[in-house]
């Protein structure tokens, strides 16, 4: 989990433009800041959970990381609807997915000794 979540926040910053697509409209500023700030954000809990010494922190960072992105993940699918049904599937497929990745950050938090 830390790896890859270390991998998609780098990933924000090396292509942002398909993260900058599926910010909902209603937040203030720009598109392009809520990109970056969630890659900072997913590149820092997932380096939070590779350390021992930060996993619990970082597990409880990946719950708050997994809950705040939904409303994106949910945007998505209205913003690639006319995008053809490979899109559709794929949005509509990503937001069940969100449910086990807070089990399993929450599974990490639990199990990690203080």
């Amino acid at each position: 989990m830390g790896a890859m979540l270390v991998g998609m926040g780098a990933l924000h910053f090396v292509a942002p433009k398909p993260f900058d697509q599926i910010v909902p409209a209603e937040l203030p500023g720009t598109p392009r800041f809520y990109t970056l700030a969630s890659g900072v954000a997913e590149a820092g809990t997932g380096a939070m959970l590779l350390m021992p010494r930060t996993r619990r922190l970082g597990a409880l960072a990946a719950v708050a990381l997994f809950i705040g992105v939904f409303p994106a993940n949910i945007n998505s699918v209205r913003v690639l609807w006319n995008k053809g049904w490979p899109a559709r599937i794929g949005t509509i497929a990503r937001l069940p997915l969100q449910y086990p990745m807070i089990t399993q950050a929450l599974k990490v938090y639990r199990n990690t000794p203080r």
